[in-house]
């Protein structure tokens, strides 16, 4: 019967970190109509990172844009979007996208 229950709180403890480890990664692209050269997109990259909750940043300097992967549950799209005018840049919301989870 101890086995049984002991089994049982070990498989629930086992669900809740699973549950607490999950994190809700979402993509954001903006346009970055500054971004016009290499040191433009490394002035991007250089400050965006230091954003809370930032994970990636790519960027497309022929579209003028950045993909920031973020956690959803550190920030938000308008929080990240603000973080450009800290260094005098804009960044226009073009789409945002879920994660997808590694196999």
């Amino acid at each position: 019967m101890k086995a049984k229950r002991f089994t049982a709180v070990l498989v629930m403890a086992l669900l809740s970190v699973t549950v607490i480890v999950a994190k809700d990664l979402r993509i954001v692209v903006f346009k970055v109509p500054q971004m016009y050269c290499e040191n433009c997109e490394r002035k991007v990259k250089d400050n965006i990172r230091f954003e809370k909750g930032v994970k990636e940043i790519s960027t497309d300097l022929k579209e003028k844009t950045a993909s920031i992967t973020y956690d959803a549950d550190k920030t938000t799209v308008e929080k990240l979007k603000e973080g450009f005018k800290k260094f005098n840049y804009e960044a226009e919301f073009v789409k945002e996208t879920k994660k997808e989870k590694k196999k």
